[in-house]
This record gives structure tokens, sequence and C-alpha cells, in this order.
């Protein structure tokens, strides 16, 4: 009985279980699947607007990768996970978002792109509410992959499009320096 007991006492201290990266109190996952591909979190930051906590951002990718242009550029499966820790962002805000991140990442988008850039912001219909959660995906041959709590809300294609994209987190100005770091690992 006692062995048992001492066991079960070293499960309970000494195996961890699926860990999480805790961020803004939000647990992600160290792993997604993403159309039958695991990818791994590379790092996560909270994204922050006026001190408010707006939400924790995982980026997960099929390899570990530090560098931003690599990661930007890369024609590989990739996600970004932005788990909502502020409760009421309207679609109207996040639409915003978007639109100025796309012009300080793509000023001289062609047609094809604009018209990317205004069909994905178009996903973005309804408030953003506390443990909301959006997964934006990369998958190559196919494009982005836009989901909202699980259900697929479109696709977007085009690789130029997912390079604007992924700017917005990760370019030279980023949307949040602190996002963009905690995204890259550091």
């Amino acid at each position: 009985m006692m062995k048992f007991f001492l066991s079960v006492l070293f499960l309970l201290f000494f195996v961890s279980p699926l860990s999480a990266l805790e961020i803004g109190g939000v647990q992600l996952p160290d792993s997604v699947n993403v159309a039958g591909r695991t990818l791994t979190l590379n790092g996560a930051g909270l994204r922050t607007k006026l001190f408010f906590k707006i939400y924790a951002g995982g980026l997960y990718l099929v390899k570990p990768m530090p560098d931003a242009q690599s990661i930007i550029n890369a024609d590989e499966p990739m996600l970004v996970r932005m788990h909502f820790i502020y409760d009421g962002v309207s679609a109207e805000k996040l639409q915003d978002g978007w639109k100025d991140g796309f012009a300080l990442t793509v000023p001289d988008a062609d047609e094809n792109l604009q018209q990317a850039i205004v069909a994905f912001t178009g996903l973005f219909k309804k408030q953003a509410q506390e443990n909301d959660v959006y997964d934006i995906s990369w998958l190559p041959g196919k494009g982005m992959e836009i989901r909202f709590n699980g259900k697929l809300q479109g696709e977007i294609s085009g690789l130029d499009f997912k390079k604007g994209l992924f700017a917005i987190w990760l370019g030279k100005d980023p949307v949040d320096d602190d996002l963009k770091e905690g995204m890259l690992g550091r």
C-alpha cells in the first residue's frame, strides 16, 4: 500500500501534464494540429494597447525559427492563435486594426492583394469576447484559413497576402514590439 501511495505521489509531483504556456492568464498549447501537421509553439506574447491586454498571441511553426523575415517569407504551414483577454473588441475595431496593419506592411498593394485584404478584414464580423479564439493558418498550396472558435470563417489565397499579414506581427514596424519578440521566442 505504501508503495502505491508513493507511486501516486510521484506522479502528482514529478510528472507534468501536457504542457502549455501561460501568457496573460491564458493557456496556449505547446502544439496544434493543422491539416494533419503538428505545429509547435515558436513563442508567444501579449498584444496590448493603452495598458490593456487585448489578446495572447502564439506563433506555431513546423520547426522553431527565430528570424522574423524568414518566417514572413516561408511557404510552409504556420498558425497564429489570437486568444482574446479583453472582453468586447468590436468587429469595427478588429477590421480597422487589420486595415491599418496592411497599410503599413503592403502600402503599394496591387488590386489582387487589395481584394484579398478586403475579403480578409470582412471575415471579422463579430465582436471578440474574452476567451474567443481566432486561429489564422497558412497552408501552402491552399492559402490562409481563418477560424473563429474552431469554426471556419473563410480562406484567402496568395503568398503575397500571407507575407503582408505575418509582417503585421513580425515585420520591421510590427503592431506590438513585445508581441513580436514573444512570438519569436525571445
